[in-house]
């Protein structure tokens, strides 16, 4: 039996919801082994002057613990 943790990254990216996405996934990459999946469960715009000058997302990261 395996075991998953869930941890929550936000991210943000001047370009597009896909790419913060991207950005959140690569920053625990970095630290985290083991992704099995990513969840957004949330978006957000940042706008200045009638435009969004900023795209945000809030994803849950799943990742299976070693050893188990």
């Amino acid at each position: 039996m395996s075991v998953v943790k869930v941890i929550e990254i936000h991210a943000q990216s001047d370009k597009s919801w896909e790419d913060a996405t991207a950005k959140a996934l690569a920053a625990a990459a970095r630290t985290v082994r083991n992704i099995r999946s990513l969840y957004v469960s949330e978006f957000q715009a940042m706008v200045e002057n009638n435009a969004i000058t900023a795209y945000r997302v809030n994803c849950k990261i799943s990742f299976v613990i070693e050893g188990t």
